[in-house]
């Protein structure tokens, strides 16, 4: 009896890009060492997993060493290939030749058939002969794919001509690609410094209770933050730190991808009044613990269990203070266990950053505030919010909104005057209010009080940038970056600003192609890509990046977009707006 037909309703048509990822050597390094190259197998798939499902992808099979992974978009299939091999080049330099993994990756754009869960068709096996034309540690695509993509992701393709490759009738075009180099602060960004480098992991929320989420975080956060503002130690920004919430990744792998030695990580539990923190402070050299302990207390006296564990922190490290630093860098009491709530709350909501939630941060900094109205923390925050509001438009009086601001700022002073963040709030105001030497020297003032404030570097950098000061921009954006070396965007396009000005255009466009690859809808680093491409002398790609700015942002006018940039000079403003004018973007 013949076999039953499966039905032809569950088999669908589809045009995917296809990506076949192996590791070079696989029998190689079977033969050497079964159960060391079984496990690292293992966590191959499981990056690789990770990494097709955060460019919108999915992982169809793994066989053995191989991966088999289908997009809906063969940028983002382009995009993964060169996040995979980033990662693999970073991975292998911290290990000897014997333990390393290269991986050969082919893509291939054509329509395939899909049954169920599972893809086929010429598609799929054009995709794997790709990957066998492939280096090691390289990316192969064919004509369909660079076509595509040409423009639209930062790489350089070298035409290898047709193909003729095993089961396929007629020959395929193949081209050998190569993702731009990144920027310099990207090479440096895994070195320790000569300074004790420190990370504060997002502390596990031991409650029980989801809606303390917030609680814990903020602890952590007020830990780094106390812990940022001395001179001896580089403290990695929350930003990055914090990515790894929930996850459980080795140690040593997050010290690696974070330039950080040490790491610092912990536990919350609050039941009523009642607090319980523990932390342990881990080498990420080799895993050893160096030290950790356990605090309890009450909601009253959570300042002063932080205030132990940062003081604790410091005696482990060896680090000394500077005269007068300890009085200064310990912090001001909120006075209030609500007030701290209400403060950790909007903190919480500040950092979604919306229109929204920054809604939601500022009516639960103003209740911290009514009850205690110089709790910095509180207080300078809320200037962060006031003046994002005005700057963004979420606000209808701006120039009342920025008054607020500088009020905030100025109320805490007043509370703390070595309060480097309020410096960073006036920075950032008399900025978009075009007073740029007021701008600077807060922006100066702020990094003086707040030696690895992220922050404080990235809006001294941005003060100095629409001064006209390109060079020190770079180079402040280029440090925020190292503070911040995950989920950096912010500080990296203002830095493709600066090198763009310091007509280094090459740097801009690879730094603002960098940014587009996790955040496609930037405006501005669409518009600096634009640019640098347009100056290189690719006018052809930078009318492409035009055309797809306008996709993603219909309403655009370069007049529009050049009325929220407060340049000093209008000369330099018009170096920037004149190549999107002859890219073709509509006045």
């Amino acid at each position: 009896m013949a076999p039953e037909l499966e039905p032809e309703s569950r088999r669908r048509r589809k045009l995917s890009a296809i990506m076949m990822a192996d590791v070079s050597g696989f029998s190689r390094m079977m033969g050497a060492d079964e159960d060391t190259t079984v496990d690292q197998i293992k966590e191959f798939h499981r990056r690789m997993k990770l990494l097709v499902e955060q460019f919108e992808g999915r992982v169809v099979d793994t066989a053995g060493d191989s991966v088999f992974g289908e997009f809906d978009s063969v940028v983002n299939a382009v995009r993964c290939a060169c996040r995979i091999q980033e990662e693999r080049a970073l991975e292998n330099s911290q290990k000897s030749a014997e333990q390393r993994i290269h991986t050969r990756i082919g893509i291939h754009l054509g329509d395939v058939i899909i049954e169920d869960y599972r893809v086929y068709g010429d598609g799929v096996n054009i995709a794997a002969r790709l990957e066998g034309l492939a280096d090691p540690g390289g990316i192969t695509v064919s004509d369909a794919v660079h076509g595509t993509v040409r423009g639209k992701v930062s790489a350089s393709f070298v035409d290898q001509g047709e193909q003729q490759v095993k089961n396929i009738v007629h020959p395929v075009r193949a081209f050998k690609l190569t993702p731009a180099k990144p920027p310099p602060s990207q090479s440096a960004m895994l070195r320790l410094p000569d300074r004790p480098s420190l990370a504060v992991l997002p502390f596990t929320n031991m409650s029980g209770d989801p809606e303390q989420e917030y609680f814990a975080d903020g602890i952590a956060e007020d830990v780094l933050t106390t812990l940022s503002k001395i001179q001896e130690l580089m403290v990695i920004a929350r930003n990055s730190s914090f990515v790894f919430k929930g996850q459980t990744r080795d140690i040593r792998e997050i010290g690696r991808i974070l330039g950080a030695r040490y790491m610092l990580e912990g536990s919350v539990r609050k039941v009523g009044n009642r607090v319980r923190l523990t932390a342990q402070l881990i080498d990420s050299l080799d895993g050893s613990h160096l030290w950790a302990d356990r605090f309890d207390g009450g909601l009253d006296d959570v300042f002063d269990l932080q205030d132990r564990i940062t003081q604790e922190i410091v005696g482990a490290l060896e680090v000394k203070l500077a005269f007068g630093e300890q009085a200064r860098v310990w912090r001001k009491r909120s006075g209030s266990p609500l007030v701290y709530e209400y403060f950790l709350k909007g903190q919480s909501f500040y950092v979604n950053f919306d229109r929204h939630t920054h809604a939601q941060a500022r009516d639960q900094l103003e209740r911290a505030l009514e009850i205690n109205p110089v709790f910095t923390p509180a207080l300078y925050t809320l200037g962060f919010a006031l003046t994002d509001q005005a700057r963004f438009g979420w606000e209808k009086d701006r120039a009342a909104s920025y008054e607020a601001a500088l009020d905030c700022a100025t109320r805490a002073l007043a509370a703390d005057p070595g309060c480097g963040e309020a410096y960073t709030v006036i920075s950032y105001v008399r900025t978009f209010q075009h007073r740029h030497d007021e701008a600077v020297a807060a922006g100066e003032k702020a990094i003086t009080l707040s030696p690895s404030g992220t922050v404080a570097y990235h809006m001294a950098g941005m003060s100095h940038g629409y001064a006209g000061n390109f060079r020190k921009a770079a180079l402040y954006e280029e440090q925020a970056h190292r503070l911040c070396p995950i989920h950096q965007n912010q500080y990296m396009v203002d830095e493709a600003r600066a090198r763009f000005h310091l007509s280094d255009f090459m740097a801009a466009r690879d730094i603002a192609s960098r940014v587009l690859t996790e955040k496609p809808r930037w405006l501005t680093a669409h518009s600096v890509l634009v640019a640098a491409l347009w100056s290189l002398g690719s006018e052809d790609e930078a009318r492409v990046v035009a055309k797809e700015l306008l996709v993603r942002h219909p309403n655009f006018s370069v007049g529009r977009w050049a009325r929220g940039l407060p340049y000093r000079r209008q000369e330099d403003l018009d170096t920037l707006l004149s190549p999107l004018r002859r890219a073709g973007l509509p006045e």
